[in-house]
């Protein structure tokens, strides 16, 4: 699974503390938190006819990890609210777009690892690109990496910080494999989740995910769970081990990026049928009800 670049993204501008840029003249300073230690958050937008789906979700999320990082300023929801209305209308944007949103620590007097160094900052930048779910729905193939995911110990992954070492070093592996991505397992051998998006089987009708102890506190994952409950869908949450998954009828990941997407190969063994069973393919049709019919709306219709 490789993205390709849309040529309607050629042109883009990108919003950088408010300074709207050419996507080929946009930069930050190389003194910025995220360039010298990844020290910055971020969050993933959909927007869907003019709505962000779960936008106070996940703002609740940013300034979570924001405070986990001890950042000395945050924005108000208000003010990145607004900011993301100016990208969209700069681009014209209503309707499949996703929106990379990242809040950095900010600028600092020198280089040096010291938050104390930053005297400049936030930094905040929205980038709005034209894309679809980026997944193939019809049935992605995954590996196990040898990348381990970080337990609360370590690295707590309830902070959604822009440090995506251990991500990249599993996709790489998943590449080479051949595979779509790949599958994460905590340092106790359960799954986490994948290098991009979380994990859920079904078994015997019952719908299940892992605890969130090494992977972050998903809003796709979340609407899942919340989906099922409306829905009278038996739900497990719990340590899942590969051979729950191997052995699973059904398999999907979810993400903003891709929404709901079926797993039908995990480390060579078929799941289920090898094609997207029912269950998958009734949560991905109540998620779409769900997107089409809900939503923050920042971008108003035209008069």
């Amino acid at each position: 699974m490789l993205q390709t670049f849309d040529e309607r993204n050629r042109d883009i501008l990108v919003n950088i503390n408010g300074e709207l840029q050419h996507r080929d003249r946009a930069g930050i300073s190389p003194f910025d938190s995220v360039v010298q230690g990844g020290d910055a958050v971020w969050e993933g937008l959909r927007l869907y006819d003019g709505r962000i789906f779960k936008l106070r979700e996940h703002l609740a999320r940013l300034r979570s990890s924001a405070l986990a990082l001890a950042f000395e300023v945050i924005p108000s929801d208000d003010e990145i609210i607004e900011e993301i209305r100016r990208t969209l209308a700069a681009n014209r944007m209503r309707d499949g777009v996703h929106i990379r949103l990242t809040l950095t620590r900010g600028i600092k007097v020198t280089s040096g690892m010291d938050p104390r160094l930053n005297q400049a900052g936030p930094t905040l930048i929205v980038v709005a690109e034209h894309k679809s779910p980026v997944y193939d729905r019809s049935g992605l193939r995954l590996i196990t990496s040898s990348v381990r995911r970080f337990d609360p110990d370590t690295l707590d992954p309830k902070i959604h910080h822009a440090n995506l070492l251990q991500s990249i070093l599993a996709k790489i592996e998943a590449n080479a494999a051949g595979a779509d991505d790949a599958v994460m397992l905590d340092r106790r051998g359960f799954i986490a989740e994948t290098n991009a998006t979380h994990l859920f089987f079904v078994s015997d009708g019952v719908v299940m995910t892992s605890r969130t102890v090494a992977c972050p506190e998903g809003i796709t994952r979340a609407t899942v769970l919340d989906l099922c409950g409306e829905h009278d869908i038996p739900t497990r949450v719990a340590d899942l081990s590969l051979t729950e998954a191997y052995r699973a009828d059904e398999a999907f990941c979810t993400g903003t990026m891709g929404e709901l997407a079926s797993v039908t190969e995990i480390d060579g063994r078929t799941i289920g049928e090898g094609v997207p069973g029912p269950l998958t393919e009734r949560l991905g049709t109540l998620y779409g009800e769900l997107t089409a019919a809900s939503g923050t709306v920042v971008v108003e219709e035209a008069q």
